[in-house]
């Protein structure tokens, strides 16, 4: 990444961060385009939510789904959200398991411990107590 690109990525996530979604969505836009998974994570959440811009859940979700595949672990946990609660997909417990899994895999806790009530409800997975509390106990908390 140039220096250009470098400085149009620290500018978009500092007005995502101050909540100067126009701004950020300009900064961040050209970048996403290009692949960069950071600007492509923050402009489905802007998307998804209607933030700097008009709601757009099919583009929300493609761009959720662009840097989930390239290991962006919030956006495979949000990828797996949505999935979950068919927010923009069709919902699917097995694909919101897999999302899950693979934030997980990156240590993600609200990923460990959404995964983990997946398991205890037999959402998405067959119902497995044992693996419940495996996870339950990954994430910090005491059985």
């Amino acid at each position: 990444m140039n220096a250009d690109m470098e400085m149009d990525l620290t500018s978009g996530i500092a007005a995502f961060e101050s909540k100067q979604f126009p701004r950020a969505y300009d900064l961040l836009e050209p970048l996403a385009e290009q692949g960069h998974t950071e600007a492509q994570y923050r402009l489905a959440i802007m998307l998804q939510n209607g933030l700097g811009r008009v709601a757009n859940m099919p583009k929300a979700v493609a761009y959720m789904e662009h840097a989930a595949q390239q290991g962006h672990a919030l956006a495979q946990h949000g990828l797996g959200f949505m999935y979950m609660e068919g927010e923009g997909v069709e919902k699917n417990g097995s694909t919101a398991v897999h999302w899950f899994k693979q934030a997980s895999e990156q240590g993600l806790i609200g990923s460990m411990t959404t995964l983990a009530g997946m398991y205890e409800q037999g959402n998405g997975v067959e119902q497995d107590a044992e693996e419940a509390k495996r996870l339950y106990k990954l994430a910090g908390f005491d059985l």
